[in-house]
């Protein structure tokens, strides 16, 4: 009986496979158009960056956008959901709710409030280390990590 076991097994195998490789997982890190993104849904949940421009070919949006591309991986770790606006005809939720002029890099804590605003690109280092010290960030680092251990 047990060899009829195996038999079963390995001929269930391949099937085992396809069904984890449709099965799907987290969607990888990267920005996200104003328009696919409802604000109110991120309260609590994510740390919104923001980048605006009144055009895709904005020189400060092409900078941002390399400079942020280089390492998703730490913006990820911090719940940060990375939202893109480059059309202002379109009036996007996030646009009428934060009102930028031309470029502007916004980002915001997780009670969706606005934290800090730059009307030029930012290094990924000097972002990392705004958001790590907003009092949230600094609550849920504590929570990972207590007492430093």
């Amino acid at each position: 009986m047990k060899p009829l076991h195996a038999l079963v097994f390995v001929a269930l195998l391949p099937l085992i496979a396809v069904a984890e490789a449709t099965e799907e997982g987290p969607a990888p890190f990267g920005p996200l158009s104003a328009t696919e993104v409802a604000f109110d849904e991120q309260l609590y949940v994510r740390r919104p960056l923001v980048v605006f421009a009144d055009s895709p070919n904005d020189p400060n949006f092409v900078r941002q956008m390399d400079l942020l591309s280089r390492s998703y991986a730490d913006l990820e770790e911090r719940d940060v959901i990375l939202v893109i606006d480059t059309d202002p005809a379109a009036r996007s939720e996030w646009r009428q709710k934060l009102r930028p002029r031309g470029f502007s890099l916004v980002i915001m804590d997780k009670d969706l409030r606005p934290v800090i605003r730059k009307p030029l690109p930012w290094d990924l280092r000097e972002i990392t280390h705004a958001i790590d010290r907003l009092p949230l960030r600094r609550q849920e680092i504590l929570e990972r990590n207590p007492a430093g251990r």
